[in-house]
């Protein structure tokens, strides 16, 4: 009789045959140990033990898109397409004055019998409170459809009105991801939402993803589910033409992380856990071979045309561009989601409200605010450098992007794995330099004393952090050591 498997062989095994062989066929594939231990498990000769199991699939989702000149103007007609009985519209006080909401509002009126309702108090940042008002004001009205205008603070808002619409009784709670709230699965079928964007950064208009300021705990969190992805997005190029050159920057930063992040993150085949159902699949899975495509392109896209903006806001080759940069981000990130540069930019810009109070210029609001783009990037130059030695071939690659050239160029292969991350982040904090973004935590207002609140606030961002290589546990001592040196490192540079 062959000697019990031991533990250790076990849970050898099993990662074996989930990934180093086809996960239908592990045994088959496996090595003679292998298939001796797999043997005795099935005889009951061995004792199984729990093993967390690693994803073995990724699943592509994104909205319908529609990119051209003054395609705005076609809403009216897709919501009689659709049938609409009665539209929700969506947008904030500035739009609500400008071009794209008038032009949305003359679609809709053009149409015969397509009765709407406008909800004009959604706020840049939003909190809990105003998702609670939009959500009121939502169940009042049994809208069968939604359209949102504007930056994605406003999608992310009609998102969530749409979803507690069809939830009646629900609280915002039971859908915010955990352990922050509840994290149910969305298993009804929600209305449909047109969204369209103001702005080139948040990629919300292909996302299931919608942010808000949990202004309790001092950072931000969100809901996350496919089921929240609009059906449609109309890319308006002319629907940035108003946006302020600030705007431009810090919602061009947020397409630059986005890509970085989600082009970087742990490959799918490394999240644990695997779903017991594919319901449970997060709509942010780790890097995959789809939202590579997207993010690398949108990536090679911000770093050739975001300068141009920040430099002639009227440049409208570079406005299109971004714009259409942000939606492919979306769908990668989207899919492959974003890691540590977004999870502590939650607690950053959440936590500036009561601490630094900093107001970042160009931005019309009578509130402290770090725009999320410049909340993301202030760490961005050490987050690479830590994260490069993970996979120093995938960063050589984002560092040719940086450089101008091409990874094969002597200048790019001739760097040490060793030495990529202080390239990178040496090319980043240039980049970013040349926008004018604040150098570092500190030009915003944190002092060092504030990174333990910091560390705080960014622990509880599971859904993002556990897609971050090269960190571990950061529930535990080790994740809080690696984030607390990357707050130091983005002190100053």
């Amino acid at each position: 009789m062959s000697p019990p498997a031991s533990r250790n062989t076990i849970l050898r095994l099993i990662n074996l045959s989930q990934h180093s062989a086809c996960p239908c066929h592990g045994c088959r594939n496996a090595t003679p140990h292998a298939r001796h231990a797999i043997q005795q498990l099935r005889r009951g000769m061995a004792t199984p033990v729990d093993v967390v199991q690693k994803e073995y699939a990724f699943e592509v989702a994104a909205s319908n898109l529609r990119f051209g000149d003054g395609v705005t103007r076609e809403v009216g007609m897709d919501f009689k397409n659709m049938k609409a009985r009665k539209v929700g519209v969506f947008t904030d006080p500035n739009v609500a004055q400008l071009a794209p909401m008038k032009m949305a509002i003359d679609s809709l009126s053009s149409q015969s019998d397509l009765p709407f309702e406008v909800y004009d108090k959604t706020v840049t940042e939003p909190t809990e409170d105003s998702f609670r008002d939009a959500i009121a004001w939502a169940r009042k009205h049994d809208f069968s459809h939604f359209l949102a205008v504007g930056g994605g603070s406003v999608i992310d808002t009609a998102k969530a009105a749409n979803l507690f619409t069809v939830y009646h009784d629900s609280d915002l709670f039971d859908f915010i991801n955990a352990p922050i709230g509840k994290g149910l699965p969305i298993s009804k079928q929600l209305r449909p939402l047109i969204a369209v964007p103001t702005t080139a950064g948040t990629g919300s208009e292909t996302t299931g993803t919608t942010i808000l300021d949990i202004t309790s705990m001092s950072f931000k969190t969100g809901i996350a589910s496919r089921a929240l992805k609009p059906t449609l997005g109309i890319v308006d190029t002319f629907n940035t033409e108003s946006c302020p050159t600030s705007v431009h920057v810090s919602s061009g930063l947020d397409v630059l992380f986005h890509s970085l992040e989600s082009f970087t993150a742990i490959p799918y085949t490394e999240r644990t856990p695997r779903p017991s159902n594919p319901i449970l699949r997060p709509a942010y899975q780790g890097s995959n071979p789809v939202a590579d495509i997207f993010s690398f392109w949108a990536l090679e896209q911000t770093v050739k045309y975001l300068p141009r903006v920040y430099k002639n806001r009227d440049d409208t080759e570079a406005r299109r561009q971004l714009l259409l940069a942000a939606s492919f981000a979306g769908i990668g990130f989207g899919n492959a989601g974003v890691h540590l540069c977004h999870g502590m930019s939650y607690p950053i810009s959440g936590l500036n409200k009561k601490g630094p109070k900093y107001k970042h210029a160009g931005y019309q609001v009578d509130h402290p605010i770090i725009p999320h783009g410049i909340s993301v990037a202030l760490t961005g130059p050490a987050v690479f450098q830590f994260t490069a030695p993970s996979a120093p071939d995938r960063h050589r690659q984002v560092l040719a992007v940086f450089k101008g050239t091409t990874p094969r160029d002597a200048s790019i292969t001739s760097i040490s794995d060793a030495s990529v991350g202080q390239h990178l982040f040496e090319e980043i904090a240039r980049f970013l330099d040349e926008l004018g973004v604040p150098r570092g935590l500190k030009a915003v207002g944190y002092a060092r004393e504030d990174v333990s609140m910091l560390v705080d606030g960014t622990i509880p961002q599971r859904r993002v952090l556990d897609l971050a290589p090269g960190v571990g546990d950061v529930a535990g001592e080790d994740g809080r050591e690696h984030l607390t040196k990357l707050l130091e490192s983005s002190l100053e540079y």
